[in-house]
């Protein structure tokens, strides 16, 4: 019983721990971050006067209406798109579902930036489509639109196609047998199916293009937006309180989604009871030819776009030099970076994923196998989740302010590769953590009463039983840390060292200046090396489960040995 309970004791103490962790890092800075922006220019609390002075200049109001049309229109535009992509994967009968499926996350791979860079390429002054004719309005809104479009699409499909996966047939031949019309069956039965995926979709994608930085950089032009202006406050004009005002403003959507996400979770638990009969798919040449025509007129706008940039990345001097080289894949721009950006990248992409997967999961442990501690566990799961409501600017303009008080002993890292990396682990701890909870939640709870029943340490069943059984989770966290660390500018656009600058970074000043074949090349390495770090969990997850199979068919011949 004494080792129990010092089993025990260890795992509330390493709870604390992580929760104290989470504190420093993700609620100190938030709390510094407004307490700036409502702060006077000598130190004062100002009220909500930063607010007033910020909406009573034409431009930043502009601003704020600007970036609420953006995000309006490419809601719109990605959820109507992204709905009959994922309806067309999972209630038609389609052929290679799975290529079209990956096709329309190839966005995830890669950052915003390269969106904008593909589009410079075709309706840009010296585009190839404006070459022949089809003149354009890119530079604004039009340009913003699309890019952010294309980047939330992925977003909206992988939620809808989750959606659409839980669906009772019962009800489908009930309204076929009651003679209903396709058209009605779909608004009374498949809509009210998935109407909490549409809300949830809708809403990520408006917190998505609201809070993103990369594309209205680079085809933004004079349009500005809220995500633009944080930067120009902060880095052009040195105005950190109004970058701390906006960046509250950018967070405003971003928490209404949060909160919309835990409703509609919480509301949509037991759409799947066991009498349940999954959907069956019937045959429908002329359905099928429709989806098949609109799965491909999708799939070729994303793939003209990046074929656009890749071919772009090999151009000498666009569009008077034509001739093809790879010399910006492998040489540095003097003052910009190249190929040593891309192993910055790399390495704090690295970094991130190995210790925030390491993170996480122990958390996430604690969280769900302590037994006792419960208001520590509330809390460490609740501080789990904050981060899905802080856009990346506001996280690293929050950094600026924590890590630069005086007095501050984790002032250290300011100015170093390691804030790169803390940054990256809060900007996206929440989303690993709910996928390790969410395995350790299908793990029988015998596991941990029978360790303790025979007075096995929890850290031995943690090694010997979790972790093992928890093996394809953890690869997917792995790589989800890593490829959204590669593609992410927002959060550490702010913090990167002059020293030490990333490919993210280093993509969007170069394309301030007119380097853009050194953009486009950037931007493909990482598009190909997040391709490849995916094509490796593929690998390994399918191993796993061939492994798993063997195993359990062994076992049912072993018991049928038995009997």
């Amino acid at each position: 019983m004494r080792r129990v309970k010092t089993s025990s004791n260890i795992q509330t103490v390493l709870l604390l721990v992580s929760t104290v962790l989470l504190l420093t890092l993700v609620v100190f800075p938030l709390i510094t971050l407004f307490g700036k922006a409502f702060e006077g220019r000598d130190g004062s609390f100002a009220g909500f006067a930063n607010f007033i002075r910020y909406f009573s200049f034409p431009n930043f109001r502009a601003s704020v209406n600007n970036s609420i049309y953006i995000s309006t229109v490419t809601t719109i535009i990605a959820v109507f798109f992204g709905f009959f992509y994922a309806y067309a994967i999972k209630r038609t009968g389609i052929k290679g579902k799975t290529v079209l499926k990956f096709s329309a996350m190839l966005p995830l791979f890669a950052p915003t930036m390269m969106l904008g860079i593909g589009l410079i390429y075709l309706f840009g002054n010296q585009g190839l489509i404006t070459s022949l004719g089809v003149k354009l309005p890119l530079y604004g809104s039009f340009g913003i639109i699309t890019a952010e479009t294309v980047y939330v699409f992925p977003q909206v499909v992988l939620i809808m196609l989750v959606s659409f996966s839980h669906a009772d047939n019962r009800l489908y031949e009930a309204a076929d047998v009651m003679g209903t019309s396709p058209l009605k069956k779909f608004f009374t039965i498949t809509l009210p199916s998935v109407k909490y995926g549409l809300i949830s979709s809708t809403f990520v994608a408006f917190s998505l293009s609201f809070t993103d930085f990369g594309a209205p950089k680079v085809v933004g032009g004079n349009f500005n937006v809220l995500a633009t202006d944080i930067f120009r406050h902060v880095v052009g004009q040195f105005n950190f309180v109004m970058g701390a005002v906006v960046g509250i403003l950018l967070m405003t959507p971003a928490v209404l989604s949060f909160i919309v996400d835990r409703l509609t979770q919480s509301k949509n638990q037991y759409t799947v009871t066991s009498k349940t009969v999954d959907f069956i798919i019937k045959p429908h040449k002329g359905r099928d030819n429709i989806y098949t025509f609109y799965c491909v007129v999708i799939n070729i706008i994303i793939f003209t776009l990046f074929g656009t940039v890749v071919f772009a990345s090999m151009i000498r001097l666009w569009p008077y030099d034509l001739s093809l080289t790879l010399q910006y894949y492998f040489k540095d721009h003097p003052s910009l970076g190249g190929i040593s950006s891309y192993i910055n990248s790399i390495t704090v992409a690295l970094l991130t994923a190995i210790i925030g997967t390491v993170l996480v999961f122990i958390n996430a442990y604690l969280v769900e196998k302590t037994r006792n501690a419960k208001l520590l566990r509330q809390t460490s799961y609740f501080l789990s989740l904050l981060p899905l409501a802080l856009p990346g600017l506001a996280i690293g303009i929050a950094f600026i302010f924590f890590f630069t008080l005086p007095g501050n002993p984790m002032n250290i890292l300011f100015g170093s590769m390691w804030i790169l990396v803390v940054a990256n682990l809060v900007h996206f701890y929440s989303v690993p953590f709910v996928t390790a909870t969410s395995s350790l939640k299908k793990l029988d709870k015998e596991f941990e009463t029978v360790s303790e029943s025979m007075q096995v340490p929890f850290y031995k069943t943690f090694f010997k039983v979790s972790l093992p059984m928890c093996a394809p989770a953890i690869l997917e966290i792995l790589v989800y840390f890593f490829v959204n660390s590669m593609v992410t500018v927002s959060a550490v656009i702010f913090l990167y060292p002059p020293h030490f600058r990333l490919a993210s970074v280093a993509i969007t000043n170069m394309e301030e200046v007119g380097e853009s074949a050194r953009a486009a090349a950037l931007s493909v390495l990482i598009v190909l090396t997040n391709i490849a770090v995916r094509g490796l969990y593929e690998l390994i997850n399918r191993y796993l489960l061939i492994r798993k199979n063997r195993y359990q068919k062994i076992t049912e011949k072993m018991e049928e040995i038995n009997d």
